[in-house]
């Protein structure tokens, strides 16, 4: 795979910034941001995502890391609606077991 990505350097570039945004959006994100501020951020991360690439070529496994921190992002994300579900359903009534925890 490291080969692949290796000789497709604009897929590998186009998965890195893909790759950014979408952990910057999820973790990093102040709020809303005025245009050009959000011009900018993303400017910088298109820098920052060919110094990535460069790593990415030079056998560093960039693409496979990334790739597994956004696997984990979106199960958490899974896991916080499922939770949200389970609660909308139970009619928010939980157990004394379950409210009484440690402090």
């Amino acid at each position: 795979m490291q080969q692949w990505f290796q000789d497709h350097p604009v897929v590998s570039y186009l998965l890195i910034f893909a790759f950014t945004a979408y952990i910057f959006n999820a973790v990093f994100r102040p709020g809303k941001l005025p245009i050009l501020k959000e011009i900018l951020v993303y400017v910088m991360m298109a820098v920052g995502c060919f110094i990535l690439l460069i790593l990415q070529i030079d056998k560093l496994p960039i693409i496979q890391c990334m790739g597994v921190a956004v696997i984990m992002m979106l199960m958490l994300r899974l896991r916080q609606l499922y939770d949200k579900w389970r609660k909308r359903k139970d009619g928010g009534n939980k157990p004394a077991s379950e409210t009484s925890g440690s402090r």
